[in-house]
């Protein structure tokens, strides 16, 4: 079950109805197609899709907090856990995202798993801590720490172990 701003907005003031509405624009607007060809990693975008079974704002403060089934999406990056806290500006800009409770995030083929992830999206780099598996095919690796720089798709890992997979000989 998706959330809706409707209920919210009705009950609001004329002045944050207008937050409400800018806010729901920018958090549910998805990007246009491109005519180029399909990139090989793209976590960009101009929208960040998210999906919840209940939404709370603070206008005033820039805050938000998403709960239930929450699922966030932005280009090939898809995260999901029970709990997401968004900071956004005044335009209103979603900047910042915190994910609690469980989370598992997908890029490309990449499945992660981590208690808590942080998604600064002025910086463009995604954090997973507190105990991180990555899988992809038969490979997995666990760290305490995964960082992932949205812009040029490079993972820095801490405390690692585990087993990548190698060709076997004819």
């Amino acid at each position: 079950m998706g959330f809706s701003l409707v209920p919210l907005a009705r009950r609001a003031p004329p002045r944050a109805r207008i937050a409400l509405a800018a806010l729901s624009v920018a958090l549910l607007a998805t990007p246009e197609p491109s005519a180029n060809a399909d990139p090989l990693l793209e976590v960009g975008g101009d929208a960040l899709a998210v999906q919840a079974d209940r939404l709370e704002v603070d206008v005033s403060a820039g805050e938000a907090v998403l709960t239930g089934k929450v699922s966030i999406a932005r280009g090939d990056l898809k995260v999901s856990c029970p709990r997401i806290d968004l900071k956004f500006d005044t335009t209103p800009q979603v900047t910042w995202a915190k994910g609690s409770g469980g989370v598992q995030a997908d890029v490309r083929g990449v499945h992660g798993e981590a208690p808590e992830v942080e998604l600064d999206l002025r910086k463009h780099v995604l954090e997973l801590r507190g105990g991180v598996r990555l899988t992809r095919g038969q490979g997995w690796l666990t760290a305490d720490k995964a960082t992932i720089d949205i812009a040029t798709a490079k993972v820095s890992l801490t405390q690692v172990k585990g087993s990548i997979p190698v060709p076997a000989h004819p």
